[in-house]
């Protein structure tokens, strides 16, 4: 019979909650116990698959907080999974390498935690026969400016070779740069699979070799959007993989657009709300879904929107509340009023400089990224990065979206109206 392995990586135990928006007590308390849930389904599915193994690409914590509690847990779902028979392979990402836990929790017979020097574990004949030999190399720090690759032997001869490695590959966007490696030099190392982890979005990057990265199993905020899952695979005896992506997380997170156009009251925009968030979550896959919903379109009632919000986001959590599993975690109202060709009033000239003129002047720029640099520097870096982006192409974006989205909200208060 073919090797049969489930792989993740990347599940931050203990993560702290880093969305501003999260301040509802039930919706913290149904995110912060996420990563705990998904664990337990990886598990659930290994032993349902009747695995060999269950490979671990790192990042199993989330740094230095994590509680006992928690690795008390990891350990009794890790019990449950080698007493079903599986084997377990662990490799230290750069979250794992700061976490004390790490190095004081003792795990069940079973499990294998690859030190910082690498090593091979083989397992005879389990892929119809051949042997399969697990290679891995785990962090001895938060950080590795250089390649891990030369720290893995040569394949076994005659074996399936297989590799852990935690790895951000040749660079990606919004994961710091660890353990660089490119996708020619694993696919020229000759093993038959590579179980990558770090970076938190799924990627298939060969086939054969299959190099894989599984994604982050639990998303945490907006960020990390979709169902979280992790790889199972099958590997034949001719070297031959089969791949398949299996869901885990019990929370997804969605950006959902309502379209307002031809809203004209509070009713009519409050159900256009609710048709976006029940579309949503019927093309939803896990059993919860958060949302931050945006507003859309050109409608008459874009002024009231703006200058209520309170009332508008209220509108929209109790929409969500009528739809089994479903969370406001945000509103953002980029909807515009309707403007007739040729036809404008004192506000419409006002917001038209603002927009065209103000707004993409150069004083205008430095005066807004002034301000928005010194809040910065009260900010942790991840937080930072969230708001503005990650470089100067995309903190004046960021700057841009925000200074229209405020202008037109400064206009709806100045304009007034009837609800």
């Amino acid at each position: 019979m073919p090797f049969r392995l489930v792989h993740a990586a990347d599940l931050h135990l203990d993560s702290p909650l880093r969305s501003l928006a999260l301040r509802d007590e039930g919706l913290a308390a149904l995110i912060g116990a996420a990563g705990r849930s998904a664990l337990s389904a990886i598990v659930d599915l290994a032993i349902a698959k009747n695995a060999h193994a269950l490979l671990i690409a790192g990042d199993l914590y989330d740094g230095a907080q994590t509680s006992m509690k928690t690795a008390g847990f990891l350990a009794a779902e890790l019990a449950r999974a080698t007493d079903a028979g599986l084997r377990v392979f662990i490799i230290r990402g750069n979250h794992d390498a700061a976490s004390r836990i790490t190095r004081e929790l003792t795990l069940p017979d079973g499990v294998h935690v690859f030190t910082g020097r690498g090593g091979t574990v083989t397992l005879p004949g389990t892929a119809d026969g051949r042997d399969v030999a697990i290679h891995g190399v785990s962090f001895r720090d938060p950080h590795a400016p250089e390649s891990l690759l030369p720290k893995y032997p040569t394949p076994v001869a005659g074996a399936i070779n297989i590799g852990m490695m935690h790895t951000s590959l040749a660079g990606a966007e919004g994961h710091d740069n660890y353990a660089p490696v490119s996708l020619n030099a694993l696919i020229a190392h000759g093993y038959e699979y590579w179980a990558l982890g770090h970076i938190h979005k799924r990627q298939v990057l060969c086939e054969r070799p299959a190099v894989v990265m599984p994604g982050i199993p639990q998303g945490r905020d907006m960020g990390e959007l979709g169902t979280g899952s992790v790889t199972y695979a099958e590997i034949d005896a001719d070297g031959s993989v089969r791949l398949h992506e299996c869901p885990v997380a019990t929370v997804e997170m969605a950006r959902v657009d309502a379209d307002m156009t031809g809203a004209e009251d509070w009713p009519t925009a409050a159900a256009a709300m609710e048709d976006a968030l029940r579309t949503a979550r019927a093309a939803a896959h896990a059993p919860q879904m958060v949302v931050r919903l945006r507003l859309t379109g050109a409608s008459p009632m874009a002024w009231a929107l703006r200058r209520d919000p309170e009332r508008a986001a209220q509108e929209a959590r109790a929409r969500a509340a009528r739809i089994n599993g479903t969370w406001m975690e945000k509103l953002e109202i980029t909807c515009t009023a309707p403007r007739a060709p040729g036809i404008g009033g004192p506000m419409d000239t006002f917001g038209a400089l603002i927009e065209g003129e103000i707004i993409p002047s150069h004083d205008y720029r430095e005066a807004a990224r002034e301000a928005a640099r010194d809040l910065m520097t009260r900010l942790p870096k991840d937080l930072k990065d969230d708001l503005l982006g990650a470089d100067e192409a995309a903190e004046n974006a960021a700057l841009d979206a925000l200074s229209a989205e405020g202008a037109l909200a400064v206009l709806a208060r100045l304009r007034g109206g009837r609800d």
